[in-house]
């Protein structure tokens, strides 16, 4: 073990009892707890990802099934990063549960890490989510039952799975776009005297599927064909490097159809690029039985390195890619390098790791929306709110946790929250009801749910720059009746809107909306914002103070909303 390698993050509830006494336990929870012997291991004596990727799926099902009540298959897997590898005589402890159900698939969650029995320690090896899919059972398709959470880190997975859910329904296309958009502007492969030719990492290879390999729906695991996938793609970047590699990652993948007992599964991988410390290899399977035409089963994207002796990343030759299909995989696997760096760096990170203002641009969008609803969510779960007083039915919470200051404030207006929503979706009317809104002009209109905003407000010190923002602003509707609407903002940087001296350019970590429908008539409405030094003007002011600031500016909100009611809900088109 190296220095570098830390305690587990397990991510955990502490002990949480219930009324009776007893500690309580997820009712969906399935653990597996498996020694590493010889058997499982690689050549570097090493846990074989595709050995442990058979764990995680074995365990994720049974995590399903035990929810649903019916047999489950696997439908897709986001992506997974592995930190640590895991030797031999190690333990391998995988905890798997899930965190929201929808109406017949669900999200399960599955945590990985590594026990060494001698030196009694525990590391985080990956954290990562499945989708599950109910089968039909005889008396028709299965409408899954409510997950209910009862922790806050039951509430906080459950809120995240609706954004993981809308990123996965529209990654496909997301990254068919940017990869279209992306190649065209790489021009053509550089030429090295020394790169290896891709064809030489080239792998085929067929397996037949028998009764150990499938599960009691006698489908083949998606734990074992991915096993299988990691093999052919294992062997494919040890042909480049003439060396043993690592997997580090693989990238989110769908399954497209079943596989069967008596199939014959054919896998192939190639190397698609290499760059200076890591190689893509794509890899793909198909199955057919006789003579019938090859079924696509899945394909995946799969990020491996070379370690030295220090288990440091060693410089990896260059490659030679095929014409015309060699050299469109080499130009895309550069696009989904930076799709990769970008998802890493904006959704892997934790929200105090993520820098203020991150560049946007139309490859990152999807990711910075993720983040920026996912920061209000986990706000939103907090239960340690101090409630610091309230005025004219404007109650004020704060929250003081690794030097930043939250604010929450919460009002209840006779508003339907549909209403509410879009009346505040739109921030160029802000100004109509909070005064630290000087000017808002929309900047570019990204999607039905997402807009960009220049927001200008006034200076807090006399004679002194007022502030601009550039903001994001992410809106979501429900999934059902226990999602609130929700209206997020963070701050960004647009090339074309560099900071002016005629404004102190401000920035916005974390703030926005949260609007839950207590009634047809009645709305709950909750402001979040995450104090930084440049954030708006009476967060700085009001806080210390505790002025009337807030309970103006809210009430002033209550009046607007109320005022506005009787103009009907408008469409999503008109912002």
């Amino acid at each position: 073990m190296t220095s570098e390698e830390k305690d587990a993050d397990t991510t955990l509830d502490p002990q949480f009892k219930q009324e009776n006494g007893e500690v309580y336990r997820n009712p969906t929870e399935v653990q597996m707890s498996q020694i590493v012997l010889p058997c499982h291991a690689n050549h570097c004596w090493e846990l074989s990802v595709g050995q442990l990727l058979k764990w995680m799926d074995s365990t994720a099902c049974l995590s399903a099934e035990r929810h649903a009540g019916c047999s489950c298959v696997t439908a897709s897997v986001d992506d997974i990063h592995f930190e640590h590898t895991i030797g031999v005589g190690q333990v391998v402890n995988i905890i798997a549960k899930v965190n929201r159900a929808f109406t017949s698939s669900m999200e399960v969650g599955i945590l990985v890490s590594c026990e060494d029995l001698y030196t009694d320690r525990q590391w985080k090896v990956c954290h990562a989510f499945a989708t599950y899919v109910s089968r039909r059972t005889e008396a028709g398709k299965v409408q899954l039952k409510q997950v209910i959470p009862h922790t806050q880190v039951e509430q906080m997975e459950y809120s995240l799975a609706a954004e993981r859910r809308r990123m996965r329904l529209i990654h496909a296309e997301i990254i068919t776009d940017l990869l279209s958009s992306s190649t065209a502007q790489l021009g053509e492969c550089q030429e090295y005297e020394d790169a290896v030719p891709a064809d030489k990492t080239r792998v085929e290879s067929v397996e037949l599927v028998l009764p150990p390999h499938a599960n009691h729906q006698v489908s083949t695991f998606g734990g074992q064909i991915m096993a299988w996938m990691e093999n052919v793609a294992t062997i494919a970047a040890s042909r480049l490097c003439n060396a043993h590699p690592t997997l580090r990652t693989i990238d989110m993948f769908h399954f497209r159809g079943p596989s069967h007992i008596g199939d014959r599964l054919v896998l192939k991988a190639i190397v698609n690029n290499a760059f200076k410390h890591s190689m893509e290899v794509g890899v793909c399977a198909e199955a057919y039985q006789g003579g019938e035409p090859l079924r696509h089963i899945n394909s995946a994207f799969m990020t491996f390195e070379v370690l030295d002796s220090d288990r440091k990343p060693r410089t990896l030759p260059h490659l030679r890619p095929e014409p015309v299909d060699g050299r469109r995989r080499y130009k895309e696997a550069i696009a989904r390098k930076k799709i990769r760096l970008d998802r890493k760096y904006i959704i892997s990170c934790k929200q105090t790791e993520v820098p203020l203002s991150v560049p946007w641009d139309p490859s990152n969008q999807i990711y910075l929306s993720y983040n920026n609803v996912s920061a209000l969510k986990l706000m939103d779960t907090r239960n340690n709110w101090v409630l610091t007083s309230e005025k004219n039915k404007v109650r004020l919470y704060t929250l003081e946790e690794n030097h930043t200051l939250c604010v929450k404030v919460e009002i209840y207006v006779g508003v339907p929250a549909e209403q509410a929503f879009h009346l505040l979706s739109d921030l160029r009317r802000r100004k109509e009801w909070d005064r630290h809104y000087e000017e808002c002009e929309v900047i570019n209109q990204v999607d039905q749910d997402d807009t960009l905003y220049r927001v200008v407000t006034p200076s807090v010190t006399k004679g002194g720059k007022g502030k601009d923002f550039i903001l994001l602003a992410s809106r979501r509707k429900p999934c059902d009746s226990r999602d609130p609407y929700l209206i997020a903002l963070r701050s960004v940087t647009l090339p074309n809107h560099p900071p002016t001296e005629d404004f102190s350019r401000g920035e916005v970590l974390c703030a926005g909306f949260t609007i839950w429908e207590e009634s047809s008539a009645v709305t709950k409405l909750t402001y979040y914002n995450q104090a930084t030094p440049g954030v708006l003007p009476y967060i700085s002011t009001d806080v210390a103070g505790l002025s009337s600031s807030f309970y103006s500016t809210f009430s002033a909100c209550s009046q607007f909303l109320e005022a506005n009611d009787s103009q009907g809900v408008l469409p999503p088109s008109a912002f």
